[in-house]
């Protein structure tokens, strides 16, 4: 591993853990001995995602991450939780055993996510990604996440 400071060729391993689905090593370069840290991540088969144009493109794990932190921007969740939600739904894509995915799929997997996580966050996605038209299309949306709410027990 090239040092990031002065471009040594070699470090060493000065920890290694495991965070999630990714292992965390805390290195220090052998020349100018400052450390740094990496993330590995196991590289499965890729996944095309089909867009509803039908373009095709590589599934992209950032991608999910950045709306799903657009849509709760300013909201009081954990950014873990955030990491969290996005390793579930990778895992779930990639449980489907399939190399093509359907956007539409994805995109129902964070919604139902971010439903149960943060409504607010949940309808800032909702809004993009369902593309309403108007603010009665919202209202409609609405009035559903209202009436789930009132239906699920209190704990």
């Amino acid at each position: 591993m090239k040092c990031p400071y002065c471009g040594h060729p070699h470090s060493r391993v000065k920890d290694s853990r495991e965070v999630g689905d990714s292992i965390h090593r805390r290195r220090e370069c052998e020349q100018c001995h400052r450390r740094f840290s990496t993330y590995e991540r196991v590289e499965m088969d890729y996944i095309m995602v089909v867009k509803r144009d039908g373009r095709r493109e590589r599934f992209d794990r950032q991608k999910i991450l950045l709306g799903i932190r657009k849509a709760s921007e300013k909201r009081p969740l954990p950014v873990g939780e955030l990491e969290r939600v996005v390793e579930e739904i990778e895992e779930s894509i990639y449980a489907l055993g399939k190399l093509e995915v359907p956007s539409s799929i994805i995109g129902e997997m964070v919604m139902e996510k971010l439903r149960g996580l943060d409504q607010i966050a949940y309808i800032r996605f909702a809004s993009v990604y369902r593309a309403f038209t108007d603010i009665e299309a919202m209202r409609q949306e609405l009035e559903q996440l209202i009436k789930d709410a009132a239906q699920r027990p209190s704990a």
